[in-house]
């Protein structure tokens, strides 16, 4: 994979934090059993010495990711992370025709360790996110996720017991799109094999709010990276 140069990545950057647009497949941190890939600490510290990631987004999810420059600017935010004062929004294209307004899903997570999550009433720990649908087509929607508190796969797993996954989220049985699925009379080339629009699955960090170390709010927005802005667009034109 060819890493991005950081500075590209940059929305926002203050004397103590750095707010970038993080792209798909990359990791936040070192992952659990480390390959020793390039991830966005790595990257983060060759541009600032004292960086540290203050939150995790999954790998294949792209959007606003908040990094310190230093450990009072971490310290703050890991604070406004753990009193659940981050105003977090994310979009996701689900499958199917789904009405959710200011729907409210408040089900236990389990962390089993094995890079998922299961629903546990008795031994998860509380998780909450509200969703509302943004726009309506003919076989998916877009939602806007709130989530309340951080678990692993939170949103992923809150949209799937709603029978609404995120499209191409196979951990929780969401398909990919294909065009061919969408655009009337599309035709393969023969012996081609369709590949899917989006190649991960469709989440993304679009809005942040937080507080500097003046305590003034810091509001980001990450626009969608080429991927999910062509998976929009093709939906807008074959799908509405």
């Amino acid at each position: 994979m060819k890493y991005p140069n950081f500075k590209d990545l940059i929305l926002f950057e203050d004397n103590d934090f750095i707010v970038i647009n993080k792209p798909p497949f990359l990791a936040s941190l070192d992952e659990r059993g480390g390959s020793g890939e390039t991830n966005v600490l790595r990257l983060a510290k060759q541009y600032s010495d004292d960086a540290q990631v203050c939150h995790r987004l999954d790998k294949e999810t792209s959007g606003a990711l908040i990094i310190a420059k230093n450990p009072e600017g971490y310290r703050h935010a890991s604070m406004q992370f753990e009193r659940r004062k981050v105003d977090k929004t994310y979009h996701a294209v689900v499958d199917g025709h789904v009405i959710f307004d200011k729907l409210v899903v408040d089900l236990p997570i389990l962390n089993d360790g094995n890079k998922s999550v299961t629903i546990d009433r008795a031994e998860g720990k509380r998780a909450e996110t509200i969703f509302d649908s943004l726009k309506y087509y003919k076989h998916y929607t877009l939602v806007e996720c709130k989530p309340i508190t951080g678990r692993m796969h939170q949103i992923r797993i809150h949209l799937a017991t709603q029978r609404a996954a995120i499209v191409g989220d196979d951990m929780y049985k969401g398909k990919p799109v294909f065009l061919s699925s969408i655009k009337r009379g599309y035709k393969l080339t023969k012996g081609e094999e369709e590949q899917p629009i989006m190649k991960r699955f469709a989440l993304h960090a679009r809005h942040l709010i937080f507080k500097g170390l003046d305590d003034k709010d810091i509001a980001i927005d990450a626009p969608y990276p080429k991927d999910y802005a062509t998976l929009i667009k093709l939906l807008d034109k074959f799908d509405a």
